[in-house]
């Protein structure tokens, strides 16, 4: 069971931000985000956006730093991706 954050590479807002995911469960990446003060608003599905900025908090928090592949590969795995065909935009 691991929380995972990818490189913050993706612009929005002025900022550029990083997703935060869960390899188990939505409660464990629920859980999380509300233990290090992330806005239910952040959460898109099967994700959190996060700024770059939080970066440094979440790792030191326990999430494990990894990149985009990496994490988009585990989140699969795990069951819990939500395809982009599958979003409501």
């Amino acid at each position: 069971m691991t929380v995972l954050i990818d490189d913050p590479i993706w612009p929005a807002h002025g900022r550029l931000w990083a997703h935060l995911v869960s390899d188990h469960s939505l409660d464990e990446l629920h859980d999380f985000a509300l233990r290090n003060d992330l806005p239910p608003r952040g959460f898109d599905l099967d994700h959190y956006d996060v700024p770059e900025d939080a970066l440094p908090r979440l790792i030191a928090a326990g999430a494990e730093h990894v990149g985009g592949k990496e994490l988009v590969r585990r989140l699969i795995a795990s069951g819990l991706r939500v395809p982009a065909r599958d979003r409501r935009r």
